[in-house]
């Protein structure tokens, strides 16, 4: 069994993110939710990565050294981590795959205070917008060769979305903390994605 998410039987195995392969193997009925349509998704992604520049920013350099005892890694891996989720998406999707490593990237020197952050965080949304502008209909067919096992490339789109999603709210939740949010949380972005109920 190569990762999680997978369900084996005997010596029958489904891998990946496939909840349809799942039911079959288990014999079950599997209704899948309906999904939001690619340039919705791609609008969310944009939204939700304009939404965490905005946290990001307010942090200084001291606050973004802070480890929180609920992940081990600083804010500023964090904060670095949301957009980097996302630029994987667009990677994964020029290359065909997406490895685990991706998401072990911590940031790089000069990465400082979290304006440093934030504006390369608006570099990484001129990239996925300029993709998802030249993106046709049939790039939302593929599939992709992710370190869990293949995926399509809109379920990856979606799972991008929401996990993108599930790292502002845990900004917001580490902002608020330290008396330095912006506002409320746009939970509205978050509407119909599958995105966990717990936090961390």
């Amino acid at each position: 069994m190569p990762r999680v998410p997978a369900v084996q039987i005997g010596d029958r195995a489904v891998h990946g993110w496939n909840p349809q392969g799942y039911a079959d193997l288990l014999g079950v009925m599997y209704k899948a939710a309906t999904q939001l349509p690619p340039r919705e998704l791609a609008s969310r992604i944009d939204r939700i990565l304009e939404s965490a520049q905005a946290v990001v920013s307010r942090f200084d350099q001291a606050q973004l050294d802070i480890v929180p005892p609920e992940r081990k890694r600083s804010i500023r891996d964090l904060a670095f981590h949301v957009f980097r989720v996302g630029l994987s998406y667009i990677d994964a999707m020029d290359q065909g795959r997406l490895p685990e490593t991706w998401f072990d990237e911590r940031a790089p020197q000069g990465m400082d205070d979290g304006a440093d952050v934030a504006r390369w965080g608006a570099l990484v949304r001129g990239r996925i917008a300029g993709w998802f502008e030249g993106a046709g209909p049939e790039e939302f067919a593929r599939t992709v060769d992710v370190y869990y096992g293949p995926q399509g490339s809109h379920d990856l789109l979606e799972r991008t979305t929401w996990h993108c999603g599930q790292h502002l709210r845990q900004l917001y939740v580490l902002a608020d903390r330290l008396k330095v949010a912006p506002g409320p949380l746009p939970v509205h972005l978050f509407k119909d994605l599958p995105i966990p109920d717990a936090i961390w």
